[in-house]
């Protein structure tokens, strides 16, 4: 869900950092799955790899290893045109978005 160590490493073990940057994180990724699933809606494939590709990026940096595998997913699915099968990653996005937010109220 979340890689601890990387966590701790890019904020140099500052707990008060760490709860910052996974609070913005959840913030913005909840903002990215919500343009993803206009994008979605709308049939725009560039539009989903495009979302998905940064929101891997941002979660991939701070740790969150499992949402960034699902945006990855998504993204793929995305720069293939394939609009509906991004579609089906719509809930594990959600459901790892939620883990994360719990996850993080625990830091």
């Amino acid at each position: 869900m979340l890689d601890m160590a990387q966590l701790r490493n890019i904020t140099l073990n500052d707990e008060s950092l760490m709860r910052e940057i996974v609070a913005a994180l959840v913030e913005d990724t909840g903002a990215q799955i919500a343009r993803l699933r206009d994008a979605i809606s709308h049939g725009k494939a560039l539009d989903c790899a495009r979302l998905a590709h940064s929101a891997r990026g941002a979660c991939g940096n701070v740790g969150a290893t499992l949402l960034a595998e699902v945006l990855a997913e998504t993204e793929a699915a995305a720069r293939a045109g394939d609009v509906k099968l991004c579609a089906t990653y719509l809930s594990r996005l959600d459901g790892e978005l939620d883990k994360l937010r719990e996850y993080a109220a625990r830091i």
